[in-house]
């Protein structure tokens, strides 16, 4: 006879932050097995978002099924010194058994802040009645820092407000983050553009050869012209993700870009880091029809460039906060792609246009001993707690 026992009650928060969303813990909450990175913690992790779903819908979880909404973040006291929180962020595969410790989430990155300081982590000292509570984060996945400015009302986060984000519905408090040095350095220490260049020739299999920006700020990314691939930049999701070989396409850049880039050493190793390396499509600014479409008035005249990315395989709804990095980061670097689209020159912010609207970022960038380097990168995100308690997960999760 199978005994089944209770399932397993783990104090979890649901946050939205920027245009992603994801469950939230603190690291002493979780069950002792999976306080440590390993099979058993990525177990837990898949349970709570319902992963792997054949069916793509994550009926049986938390997660909501796209790349945006199918991420975890465990949260803890920071082991490193003048840092409050240690984050660390895991992107949950929908259709197989593996999660994804390899990179950062941007979006969520603006949401550690407020759940620090609501589940008591930052000393009650530092936190005004009414002001600005700045927390300093080590991101663990990637070793880098991420300084927030969590607005405060009346001794708790200030969640409303009217600062206006393009991919999300309402309006909500404002919080300015800082990437400070953003560039992915990797293990041996690299540089910014691991090739040594601004814009190389990548040989892409099934395409030819084509002009493209490799950069690993906020992400390691690659950036091509939308026309060189036989796009405007104006594209919505249904227009690349209900189309094979468009998405065919952009994984074989992707490979391509994460061999030149030494990343990956062969063409099937590039597989399971799929959020790791997305591929971009970048165009001149220009009017559009679905900045018109997207919103009334049309600020199609403001922006500087169109920007375009995939995530997990799909085009993005509106723009990874990592990618944004790496937009920013670019875009200050003369001769790169996107400082190209943009008008070119120098400059220390953009604004871009994205499938959900439009979006500014800033970097500064300088040359030191011949070398690009930007000491970091600036955007502004919103966060909100969605829902807060504990989430239920089958004992069965652990195997016994």
């Amino acid at each position: 006879m199978t005994i089944f026992l209770p399932q397993l009650r783990i104090p979890a928060t649901y946050m939205r932050g920027g245009t992603s969303k994801g469950v939230f813990f603190r690291l002493a909450d979780l069950p002792e097995a999976a306080r440590l990175p390993g099979a058993a913690r990525d177990a837990l992790l898949l349970r709570v978002i319902g992963s792997p779903d054949p069916y793509g819908k994550h009926t049986d979880g938390m997660g909501g099924a796209t790349s945006s909404t199918s991420k975890c973040v465990i949260i803890g006291p920071s082991t490193q010194p003048g840092h409050d929180v240690d984050y660390l962020y895991g992107q949950v595969s929908i259709d197989s058994a593996f999660v994804d410790w390899s990179g950062n989430c941007g979006n969520l990155s603006s949401a550690v802040g407020p759940f620090a300081i609501a589940n008591g982590f930052i000393p009650a000292d530092r936190i005004p009645r009414d002001g600005v509570c700045t927390v300093r984060i080590w991101q663990k996945n990637i070793g880098k820092t991420i300084v927030a400015h969590v607005p405060i009302a009346n001794g708790e986060v200030q969640e409303d407000g009217d600062f206006e984000l393009d991919g999300v519905t309402f309006p909500s408090a404002e919080i300015p983050l800082e990437f400070l040095d953003p560039v992915d350095e990797g293990d041996e220490g690299g540089a910014m553009f691991p090739t040594g260049n601004v814009v190389d020739m990548l040989e892409v299999p099934g395409l030819g050869t084509l002009q493209a920006t490799m950069i690993t700020a906020g992400i390691p990314t690659v950036f091509v012209r939308a026309a060189d691939v036989g796009l405007t930049g104006t594209e919505l999701q249904p227009a690349i993700n209900e189309n094979r070989e468009r998405l065919a396409l952009f994984e074989a850049i992707r490979v391509a870009g994460a061999l030149r880039m030494g990343l990956i050493a062969d063409a099937g190793g590039g597989g399971r880091r799929a959020s790791t390396r997305r591929r971009w499509l970048s165009s001149r600014r220009r009017p559009t029809t679905w900045l018109q479409q997207r919103q009334a008035g049309a600020r199609a005249a403001e922006i500087d460039l169109l920007a375009r990315a995939l995530s997990m395989g799909k085009l993005h709804h509106a723009m990874m906060g990592t990618a944004s990095v790496a937009i920013a980061t670019a875009a200050a670097i003369p001769g790169t792609l996107v400082n190209e689209a943009a008008g070119g020159g120098t400059r220390e912010a953009v604004r871009f246009g994205h499938p959900s609207g439009t979006m500014r970022v800033g970097a500064a960038a300088e040359r030191v001993d011949g070398q690009w380097v930007v000491r970091k990168a600036l955007m502004s995100r919103s966060a909100r707690v969605l829902m807060e308690g504990h989430v239920r997960v089958p004992a069965s999760v652990f195997g016994n």
